[in-house]
């Protein structure tokens, strides 16, 4: 499990870059790195500090949690990192994220509709509140189901911290390997979360282009199965 205690983010690759031009990165954070700096010198690498290395200026648009992997955009320069962030906020990006699942997954096609707070003094967890949670809505699309697991994609709608990981959980699938919400057993089944942002698409900040970009994970071939290590 990634963890802030014993912080050893991964080396190579050093920055898995998916594509770059003038105002924008995106790049592919592996599980286990952080997405931006925390307090203390041994908390220092990350995938901004990395980037800043590399390109200067640059401010991180949309972050994933340190076990979490797949994309993150990065601007390379101050009126791109305004337009970015206003699309982020507008709700006009597409994520599609990919995840294995704890169970059988009931229904091929779902939504969830819970809302989401902070689970009392005890953050990062969140839990499903009616009473002060803020509303979170999650698509979610079985891809293949096996005897103690499933591969599913998730398309959030809202952006809640850790909302992929509660609806999920919620509806009794934990995500595989998910420290802060699943049962001992779904912990135990991968040596990580296995949750990865798979899939954005955006507008380019200055000509309005559509950009879709895709990365590849550890845990799902080319041919979008389960592979056999994360397998039963």
């Amino acid at each position: 499990m990634p963890s802030l205690f014993n912080y050893q983010p991964p080396q190579q690759p050093w920055l898995d870059i998916v594509f770059a031009d003038k105002d924008l990165l995106v790049l592919n954070k592996p599980s286990g790195l952080l997405s931006v700096s925390g307090r203390g010198a041994h908390l220092a690498d990350s995938l901004l500090s990395r980037a800043q290395q590399q390109y200067g200026f640059a401010q991180i648009i949309n972050r994933l949690d340190l076990a979490t992997s797949g994309l993150v955009v990065i601007a390379l320069r101050r009126k791109a990192e305004r337009h970015l962030k206003q699309q982020f906020a507008e709700r006009k990006v597409l994520k599609r994220y990919l995840a294995v699942v704890w169970g059988q997954v009931s229904h091929a096609l779902g939504t969830v509709d819970l809302p989401l707070a902070a689970a009392g003094n005890d953050p990062p967890h969140n839990h499903v509140c009616f009473t002060h949670g803020k509303a979170a809505l999650t698509h979610y699309r079985l891809l293949q189901q096996l005897s103690d697991r499933a591969l599913i994609e998730l398309t959030p709608i809202t952006g809640r911290s850790h909302q992929l990981r509660v609806h999920m959980q919620s509806l009794g699938w934990p995500i595989v390997g998910d420290h802060f919400y699943a049962s001992e057993p779904a912990i135990a089944a991968a040596p990580r979360l296995l949750l990865h942002a798979a899939h954005l698409q955006l507008q380019q900040p200055y000509s309005g282009e559509q950009l879709t970009f895709s990365a590849n994970s550890d845990f799902v071939s080319a041919s979008g199965k389960l592979m056999a290590d994360f397998n039963e």
